[in-house]
């Protein structure tokens, strides 16, 4: 019997520590929007609508961009794709998001960029608009460059 209390009570302990855990761990940050569309200019390699997803926990921030209108040139395997998104920032200077995310692509296929992985501080507002997009494709770089602000407007960390 007094092993099973011992057992219970070490049990007790264990959960009241896990629940304190999680009351004390930070929460992920709301950005807004969560998603934003802007126009690109990929020169040769076409251009159009993306679409920018972003999400963000602390200073820690991620930034996806999808597009049906930018095609992928040839055949792209998985994690491929060396990326690099500069985004403007409405104080002065710029953040980048890098990274080499991508789901496998057809030739001709719509792009898919990210998560890519950058670092915001609160109160942050980015815009594509004047920045870049650099995607480096078998040693080939294609820049594309939004012809526009992003709408509903920037992300605000």
């Amino acid at each position: 019997m007094r092993g099973t209390r011992t057992a219970m009570g070490a049990a007790l302990a264990a959960g009241a520590l896990a629940v304190t855990g999680l009351a004390f761990a930070p929460s992920a940050a709301a950005v807004t929007p969560q998603s934003a569309t802007i126009n690109a200019n990929c020169g040769v390699f076409g251009g159009g609508a993306a679409t920018l997803t972003a999400t963000q926990s602390g200073t820690s921030a991620t930034l996806t961009l999808s597009s049906s209108a930018i095609k992928t040139p040839v055949a792209v395997a998985q994690d491929s794709i060396a990326t690099t998104l500069t985004m403007v920032k409405a104080s002065g200077g710029t953040t980048v998001f890098s990274g080499t995310k991508n789901p496998a692509m057809a030739a001709g296929a719509a792009v898919t960029v990210g998560p890519l992985a950058g670092t915001v501080a609160v109160g942050d507002r980015l815009e594509a608009y004047g920045g870049s997009l650099k995607m480096v494709i078998f040693g080939v770089s294609v820049t594309c460059t939004a012809t526009a602000k992003q709408s509903p407007g920037p992300f605000v960390f």
